[in-house]
């Protein structure tokens, strides 16, 4: 029991993380405009790094290749059917005062970054569940991993037309699902040979979510050479910092 309170310590720490976005709060929204774009490329970055180097290869110790690729597809394809309700759906929204549809690609990150984070503290349980050091060493590799990651999101979040505030809000409520895993995990609903099917699945969710709308989203309302640059560079660097993360942690 110690250890399940010692999880859900480790999970509220994880998921107040996600309100790194906070130092955006302060500046003005025609300045964070300025940089925003560079910020999701950073973001699709990281998404697919995440992917390529923590989920697909994690996924890959406990299923087949093609067993990985099936969930993976079922992913994609179910992010996308999400995406076509919400475009059925959804009414448009006001940004900040100004007449603009809030973007669908915002809530589809909220879905997957919100199975992300359940499962990581399902994750954190089970560490502590093995023993109290492994628990502390698997919060503090999530944390690690979180940070890029929940800047990414902040940035998505306000680029596809939520408020700083709702999106600090948003992005919590998100990272807050980590305690339910832990719960889950706690009174045995859910174990970690299950994590292994949802893995591949939110893998092809972030892939469909960074080549098929963020990706797309920013190339096509930056049209100097200039920006294209440093939509690459950002990119660049959220692969690379993923990469780094997969090396030390």
């Amino acid at each position: 029991m110690d250890n399940f309170y010692a999880a859900l310590i480790s999970a509220f720490v994880v998921s107040f993380v996600s309100l790194v976005g906070i130092v955006f709060i302060f500046f003005r929204k025609n300045k964070i405009e300025k940089f925003l774009f560079v910020l999701v490329a950073f973001a699709a970055g990281a998404l697919i790094g995440d992917v390529f180097f923590h989920i697909i290869p994690e996924s890959l110790e406990k299923l087949t290749f093609l067993n990985m690729l099936f969930f993976l597809i079922s992913g994609f394809l179910f992010f996308y059917i999400i995406e076509l309700f919400l475009h059925w759906h959804h009414p448009h929204k006001n940004f900040e005062g100004h007449s603009k549809e809030t973007k669908h690609f915002s809530y589809l990150n909220l879905v997957g970054d919100g199975f992300h984070n359940f499962l990581d503290g399902a994750l954190i349980a089970i560490s502590y569940s093995v023993n109290f050091s492994v628990g502390i060493a698997t919060t503090f590799a999530v944390i690690a991993h979180e940070i890029p990651q929940e800047i990414g999101d902040f940035a998505i979040l306000v680029y596809g037309g939520f408020t700083k505030i709702k999106a600090l809000v948003f992005n919590l409520l998100s990272a807050l699902l980590a305690i339910i895993g832990v719960i889950f995990v706690s009174v045995g609903v859910f174990e970690n040979n299950y994590s292994i099917y949802l893995l591949p699945i939110i893998a092809g969710g972030f892939l469909y979510i960074s080549f098929f709308d963020l990706i797309p989203e920013i190339s096509k309302n930056r049209k100097t050479s200039k920006e294209n640059i440093y939509i690459l560079l950002f990119l660049i660097f959220g692969l690379f910092l993923m990469f780094i993360l997969k090396l030390f942690f």
